[in-house]
């Protein structure tokens, strides 16, 4: 069974079964049970942060994608389109014993290099950043909080 660890993130009515000494999750965006992991209970976690309290559209994310890059198969934990299917932010999620380092950074940039999105985002559950790709710059600037939706 998966400690449910106490995250930084608000509190929800999440839906747990278990099956063979296993514990699922139910994930809103893919419609199924996903086996319950330390990562996973800060994706579902922070998705309903980003629904239930930023007010992202649920239409508009995708969780666990493919992309490739240096020929290398990756999947984004996170992705938010806009209403013309560009990706508006990437997330990528850890476990909360996961520090946030240099070494994350590299990783989710390298993923945007693909992807393209205005916004990265970076969250263990406990710590929670956010930045903003600057293309006069070609440089990221951390935000302090995450940016409204921006509807094109």
């Amino acid at each position: 069974m998966v400690n449910l660890a106490k995250l930084n993130l608000p509190s929800f009515e999440h839906r747990l079964k278990y099956e063979d000494d296993v514990t699922y999750i139910f994930d809103s965006i893919r419609k199924k049970y996903i086996m319950l992991t330390p990562e996973e209970w800060v994706r579902q976690n922070f998705i309903n942060l980003l629904i239930n309290h930023l007010h992202y559209p649920k239409g508009l994310m995708n969780v666990e994608t493919g992309l490739s890059y240096f020929k290398n198969s990756k999947r984004s934990d996170i992705t938010i389109n806009n209403r013309e299917q560009s990706v508006f932010m990437l997330i990528e999620c850890k476990s909360p014993e996961i520090k946030i380092d240099k070494r994350t950074l590299t990783q989710i940039s390298q993923y945007n290099k693909e992807i393209c999105a205005n916004y990265i985002s970076v969250t263990n559950g406990l710590k929670h950043f956010i930045w903003e790709y600057s293309v006069e710059k070609k440089s990221y600037l951390q935000l302090n909080s995450f940016p409204d939706f921006i509807e094109k």
